[in-house]
């Protein structure tokens, strides 16, 4: 019997979801508890009370603080670019990112109101920008193939791409990491993700391929038709994760996938951004079922394929706004709710401590049977 395609996943990457562990039950319920003496009626805060029951969860403390937060933006290149599926030229992956390292950019300004440090990476940009201190070169290949004539990159190179997002979320959690947002850059890559979601998912092109970067219909429909070309000419095998992100990912989306297995490794919680990072956490889950307990779904995309991700993995989003930008805008604004969340535990007073008066229960109805007891 030859091998199986668990048994072709990089030791490194089994190595790291062999870290991932079951979310910490006892600080979970502890927070549930302390929840429930704060001055408001019982469950009261709605989504607010869950988030924070989860983050106690993850990070195994009743009370967690996320004073250190990151944004990772990794980028890279899509040869699929070549069929005109953006509305943008590919010269865009890096001129953005040059607005990153500017800090021009609208995740700049979001990320600065979070108080989230900003990671740029380059994962594998056709262009090779200048020496800055600011941008990692990480580079697993100059941009990758063009799936729709074949497979985007081997495996060796889709391995590589999910290591290199680990080795960067390593480096941030010895600098001190509470909390990762996931965010990316790469013209094109919304079709490679549409791919991946439909080769995971079994669903058909058409429902999970959006507008990208602003396509019209005839662009749209042209879309739709490459990333079907694209899964019947590569086949990736939906059991075999590695071998979709191969055949119809990107660099950037395999280091996402690196990423979420890391950061949930080490019990720091992962907030996905919009369509991309959703692919992204659909491969992480298949990987290790165990990460899609860390993941939290900062908000929801205005691209369909987004909400088809979500479904599949059980996911609700913590906003809903309209936006499809990408580079982890979505994330950080969410990274506002998860310090509320935090707050709510650490400094909201509890009846005792305020004075305040609890819930009178009405008194119990005796059973047609039962006489009440004299006192």
């Amino acid at each position: 019997m030859g091998p199986t395609p668990s048994d072709e996943i990089d030791e490194r990457i089994r190595a790291a979801a062999n870290r991932v562990l079951p979310l910490d039950q006892h600080a979970a319920a502890a927070a549930r508890h302390h929840l429930d003496q704060l001055t408001k009626p019982a469950g009261s805060l709605g989504r607010l009370e869950e988030l924070a029951i989860q983050l106690a969860g993850i990070t195994g403390q009743a009370q967690p603080r996320f004073e250190q937060k990151a944004v990772i933006v990794l980028a890279a290149d899509h040869g699929v670019a070549a069929e005109g599926v953006s509305a943008y030229p590919q010269a865009v992956t890096a001129q953005m990112v040059h607005n990153f390292l500017n800090g021009g950019a609208a995740i700049n300004v979001l990320a600065r109101r979070a108080g989230a440090r900003v990671v740029v990476a380059d994962l594998g940009m056709v262009a090779e920008l200048p020496t800055n201190a600011g941008l990692q070169s990480r580079r697993v290949g100059p941009g990758t193939a063009n799936l729709a004539n074949g497979p985007a990159m081997s495996r060796e190179a889709a391995v590589s791409a999910i290591v290199t997002g680990m080795a960067i979320v390593e480096a941030e959690v010895t600098q001190g990491l509470d909390v990762l947002a996931l965010g990316e850059m790469g013209i094109a890559n919304t079709t490679a993700s549409s791919a991946i979601i439909a080769a995971l998912t079994g669903m058909v092109a058409a429902d999970v391929t959006g507008r990208g970067t602003g396509v019209d219909e005839t662009g749209w429909i042209h879309k739709v038709a490459v990333v079907e070309r694209a899964l019947a000419l590569n086949q990736p095998d939906p059991m075999d994760p590695n071998d979709v992100l191969a055949k119809v990912g990107g660099y950037e989306i395999g280091g996402l996938v690196g990423a979420i297995l890391t950061a949930a490794g080490h019990r720091i919680p992962v907030v996905l951004d919009g369509f991309i990072s959703g692919a992204a956490a659909l491969l992480a889950a298949r990987l290790c079922p165990a990460t899609r307990a860390y993941m939290i779904a900062g908000h929801c995309s205005a691209e369909n394929g987004h909400q088809v991700a979500l479904g599949h993995l059980e996911l609700r989003p913590l906003l809903d706004l309209g936006m499809r930008l990408g580079e982890g805008t979505g994330a950080v604004l969410a990274l506002h709710l998860i310090d509320a969340a935090a707050a709510i535990l650490s400094e909201m007073a509890t009846f005792a401590d305020a004075g305040v008066a609890e819930r009178a229960d009405p008194p119990r109805a005796a059973p047609p049977n039962e006489v009440p007891q004299r006192s």
